[in-house]
Formats: structure tokens, sequence, C-alpha cells
């Protein structure tokens, strides 16, 4: 029975057509386990997920393997994008069970969902025997996995929430940047070994501290990243982790977060530094958004899988040969030298990942060859697009193009933030409930989690900061309202789900960054921006309280709090509040705005044009002029009227 052909989650699509009898996540699926007396089989993973295509392959289209799963348990696929409350106490009961996780996630439970035995990937006559040992244990020992399903839930319901600290002081940013020196590559950039994921928010946070040791470490992991093979030379956009060391061979897929956080990342290195490696990356990778990220409804996709045509990496990669058929000899030679496209190769079968380790001399012709060599790749077999659209990492991306936009004059990325921010506000927002996904301009079922709430709020408040359309900040106002009503968990952090939301056997709660900010820390951040814009206490106080964890991660764990002690930073700086009156089209109410846009003081939040927000109250021009407030917990220097002025009153907060 193909009771997935109508879910909204390609992921799913990908199975409605198995042997397997699929149910989704949900109580029909529960209710046939009791009335059958037998397990469930949770299966957990994603669409760009490579093992979750080899052992889809392997098993779940194996009409052997898909009559044992049958007739002995309740199958049921999960989107863990679609539904990360699921995927996390799972995977909790996994790590737990296991020492280790991963996707595809295979989860056996009792019909009240208890785990009893877990696991990752397995080859299929491994799954067959495992699905022949669960089954029979289940019917000769039942009790003893009963007490097995028991004994996890009880333990994982002793509480695993980080206990909460002291607000963070300048004294513990520069702690966490001493242990971030303890594991920084300093050869190769980026923490720690292989494999190597983009630290995205830990960057953030190294850029906003700005002391020489932080930069050091933040501008050779930015430059590595963008010249390795993780970052794609000819397109634009991130790959989701490197497998070696050297960022040279990347794991495929590109994920829409990833490249959401690095493009606002490596906009604000460029604003930092001017770096011109930093401004070719932002553009390309908004473009690359742009171009190939963008749902017909004005969203972006959540991933690009890693394969095509059942083989990882087939569409980036190229050997010597493809080079000289493309572009001829001499072009190919070069083409060759650029991009450290060897004979033997650097990744499989003679093929190389492209690399970039040096800025070319003749950048004319350079952009010539990459164009011919895009126009060709774009002939390949395209790897798959999961096409769903979550609230969350579209809010990064508003985020990230809003400021993008802004910084380099670039309308139109402005442009995609604002329709993406549409879409969010009159297909996921219910009054002020969020669905967590959409499709083909149609809202999920599923609950938006607190990243959700939090992220688009984030990027619903930078988004009016560069437009000054207050819609966006009274949006923010009342999904971090819902953030205050229904997340928090009464210790100053904040859950994962809400308090009205679906009841699973743990109510899921991580306060430290993950490939994402936490919900915990992206919450802290939003509602300390939104305190400044407003001057409620309310707001102020709840992102101090979230934030105090970061205290007790900064000395041995800063690679986990990155988002944390960004907002640690802002906090440390006010964060500095600017209030620019004056009409939009003016050009000096335009010049007055860009200095606030530059200026990157940590945090820093804007307040412009009409609406009802508190910080322009009061703010009036100057002798017939646009004028600018700088201001610190609403007490305000007195205004001025020139972009230079403005610049040194900002500079000058920041020392304070």
């Amino acid at each position: 029975m193909n009771r997935l052909k109508d879910a909204t989650s390609p992921y799913l699509l990908q199975h409605a057509e198995n042997p397997v009898e699929w149910f989704e996540w949900g109580e029909e699926a529960f209710a046939e386990a009791r009335r059958r007396d037998v397990p469930l089989l949770v299966s957990i993973g994603y669409s760009a997920c490579h093992w979750c295509h080899v052992m889809a392959h392997e098993s779940f289209e194996d009409s052997g393997t898909a009559q044992m799963m049958n007739e002995r348990f309740v199958n049921v696929k999960v989107d863990r994008e679609e539904r990360p409350d699921v995927d996390a106490v799972y995977m909790n009961a996994t790590t737990a069970m296991t020492g280790h996780g991963g996707w595809p996630m295979t989860v056996f439970t009792t019909p009240e969902g208890h785990p009893f035995y877990t696991g990752t990937y397995f080859p299929r006559q491994q799954f067959q025997r495992l699905l022949a040992g669960v089954s029979q244990a289940w019917t000769e020992d039942r009790e003893a996995v009963l007490s097995q399903g028991s004994k996890v839930v009880e333990a994982l319901s002793q509480g695993s929430a980080l206990p909460g600290g002291l607000l963070p002081t300048a004294e513990t940013t520069e702690q966490a940047v001493r242990d971030l020196a303890r594991t920084f590559d300093p050869v190769r950039g980026g923490f720690g070994g292989a494999p190597k994921f983009p630290p995205s928010m830990v960057l953030e946070f190294l850029l906003r501290h700005g002391t020489p040791e932080a930069m050091e470490m933040a501008e050779k992991t930015l430059d590595a990243m963008a010249r390795g093979g993780m970052y794609d030379q000819l397109g634009g956009g991130f790959a989701r982790y490197s497998v070696d060391a050297a960022w040279l061979v990347p794991h495929f897929e590109k994920m829409l977060y990833d490249n959401a956080l690095l493009l606002r990342v490596y906009a604000h290195w460029w604003r930092a530094t001017g770096s011109p490696l930093a401004r070719r990356v932002t553009l390309e990778t908004a473009d690359w958004l742009l171009r190939e990220m963008r749902t017909p409804e004005g969203g972006f996709a959540s991933a690009l899988d890693a394969d095509s045509e059942g083989v990882e990496g087939k569409f980036y990669v190229w050997t010597p040969g493809e080079l000289r058929e493309v572009l001829g000899e001499e072009r190919g030679a070069l083409a060759a030298s650029l991009f450290e496209v060897t004979p033997s190769g650097t990744f499989e079968h003679g093929a190389s990942v492209l690399q970039l380790l040096s800025d070319p001399s003749d950048r004319a012709l350079f952009d010539d060859v990459r164009a011919q060599l895009l126009t060709a790749r774009a002939a390949r077999v395209r790897p798959g697009r999961d096409d769903k659209v979550v609230a969350a990492w579209n809010g990064l991306a508003i985020a990230a193009l809003a400021e993008a936009g802004a910084l380099f004059d670039r309308r139109d990325l402005v442009d995609a933030a604002r329709t993406a921010a549409e879409l969010l506000a009159d297909v996921h927002l219910d009054g002020s409930r969020l669905a967590r996904t959409s499709r083909d301009g149609r809202a999920g079922t599923n609950a938006g989690v607190l990243e959700d709430y939090a992220d688009v709020a984030e990027g619903f408040l930078a988004l009016y900061g560069v437009t000054g359309e207050a819609r966006w900040f009274e949006l923010a106002g009342a999904l971090l309202g819902t953030v205050l009503d229904r997340f928090p968990d009464g210790s100053g952090g904040f859950f994962d789900t809400a308090d009205d939301g679906e009841r699973l056997f743990q109510r899921p709660q991580d306060p430290t960054d993950n490939a994402t900010p936490s919900g915990q820390f992206a919450a802290a951040g939003a509602l300390l921006s939104y305190g400044a814009l407003t001057g409620s206490a309310r707001h102020r106080e709840a992102a101090e309280a979230a934030i105090g964890t970061v205290s007790v991660l900064a000395d041995k764990h800063a690679r986990f709090a990155g988002w944390g002690l960004a907002v640690a930073e802002a906090a440390l700086a006010g964060p500095v509040e600017v209030a620019i009156t004056g009409p939009l089209d003016d050009p000096r109410t335009t010049a007055l705005h860009r200095a606030a846009l530059m200026a990157g003081v940590p945090g820093t939040v804007i307040a412009l044009g009409d609406g009802d927000v508190p910080l322009m109250e009061g703010r009036g021009l100057v002798d017939g002029h646009p004028a600018a407030y700088v201001c610190r917990h609403f007490t305000c220097q007195a205004p001025v009227t020139t972009p230079a002025a403005l610049t040194r009153e900002l500079q000058g907060s920041a020392t304070h």
C-alpha cells in the first residue's frame, strides 16, 4: 500500500514505490503496530544522504528484504529535515546505545515508540539477519525487549540539558578563543582533523571578536575553504563537509543552511578586511543560491544531492582529458594547472576535484575558461534537488541575502530575500504559529520547532534593517512572542519543541550548535536584536539567560557554542542601536544607512523607515537633514548627519 505518494517530502517520495509498506510518522503507524502486536521499524534519513540511497537500493528496493519488513514490523519512514524533533530523540537513543550516530538511522521501537535497538546503515545481509533477530526477540523474549525500551526511555528522560551559567563576559569570550586555538589547524585552517565541517558559527564569533588571534584563525579557515574542493570553483556554493583535513575532497551534497551561513560570514569577512576573495565567494555563492536553489514560489530548496547517475560527485569532478575536450589542448592544460587536475586524480577513477589554490594572473582569461566549463558541466546529469522549503534555513538565507545585497549594492539579492520572506509570511505563518516546511506553495503539516521561529525572526529583523519595511519587524515580534510563550524550559533556556507540540518519549532540548545554530542560541540572538529595537526588558533578559550556557561551554567546548559566543559579543557591545531618519529615497539617508551597515560593530541593529518601531520614536531630522542616532540601551548620543561622523561614533562605540 503506497502511503507515501501524497507526502510533501521529496525524501519520502523517493521511497513511495518501494515494496516496503511504509507509513509516515503518525498515530496511524502506532495504532497499526498495536493492532498487529509487532514492533515499529523507524528509518530516518534525508534526500541528499548518500548512505541513505545505498541502503534504499540494497534493502528497501529488494523484494525479499521488503517482505521480511512487511511481515514482521510496521515500517515508518521519516525525513529528518521535516521532523527534527523525531530525529533528535531517536538520535539521542542511538548515540546512547551504540556510541555513535548517523544517517540512515535505523530504530526498532515498541508500539509506544520506545526504542529498544538502534543502528545506522546496515548492508543487506546484515540487515536481514537483524530483522530476523529482532523479530525473534520480540516473539520469544518480549519482557526483556520491553524492559530494554523502558530503561532507555528512563535514562534519556533524566534530562541532559546543560546547566545555565552566568552572563558571558569579555573574559568568557577570550577563554573561548584560547580553547579554539588548542584545536586550530594552523597549516590548513579549520579545527580538528578529518572530516572537517565548515565551522560557520565559530567563524562568525571570531570575526566579531576581532582580536589578531581570532582574525588569524578566521581568515586562515575562510581562505582555505574557499580555495579547496569544498567550494564549487565553477558554480559557487559549498559542499557539506570535507572528508579529509585539507578541504580537498568534499562530501558533495550542498545544503541550504551551510551556504546561507557561509554567505553571511564571507560578507562579514569582506566588510572587516576588504578581502577580494571574500567578495568573490560571497557574490558567487549568492548567485548560485538564486540560480540553482530558488523554487518557483521564491523560497529556497533545502539541498542538492551528492550523487548523479548513482555516482557520488560525478557532476563536479574532471579529468585532464575532459578539460581538453571542452577547452582544447592549450586552454585545457592551463585549466588543469589552475584547478589542480592531475593525470592520477585527486578523487576516484582518475578524476579530480577542482581547487583554486592561487589567484589566476589573467582574470579575464580565467573567467572565460570558467564560463566554458560551467556551460559544459550544465549538460551533465544534475544531482537531484530536494525542493521543500524549510522555514529555519530560509530564515538564514533571508538574513544573508539581505545583508549581502545591501553591502554590495545588489538590489536583486535584497529582492530575493524579500520574496522568500513573503513566502514564509504568506504560506508558513498562521497567526503567530509557523509550519516547518512547504512544497509547491503548500504548507506541510509539521509544526515549526524553536530554530524555525528563531531563524525566521532573525531573517525578518535583518530584512527590516536593510529595507526599513516595518512589516518584517512586526512579524519578527509575533514569532518571538511565541518563543517566549511556548518554548521556555523554566530555567532560562528553551526546549526545541513547543509546549503544545506532539508528545514524544522525550521533549528534545539541545543548546549546543550542530551544523546550524542551536535553537536556543538562535533565539537568544533574535531576542537580543528585538530587545535593542524596542527597549523590551523581557526580550533582553530572556536573551541573556539563554546565552548563560556559553559560560559553561567556553572553556573546553567552544566549537559547539559558536553562535552563542557571537550573540555574547553582540550583548557585550550593547548591541549598538542606530536609528536613521530621513526619506528612504534621499541619497543622504542612503549614505548614512550604508555607513551603519559597513561599521561591523557586533550585533548592530538598525532602525529606519516608517512604522511603529520604538527605536525610531522621537528621532527627527536635524535642520531638515537626514540624521543618524547612535544609542546603547536606548540612551543616544547627539545625532549626526554625515557618514564620516556616523562612522566615527560607531567606531568609538566598539571600544566601550
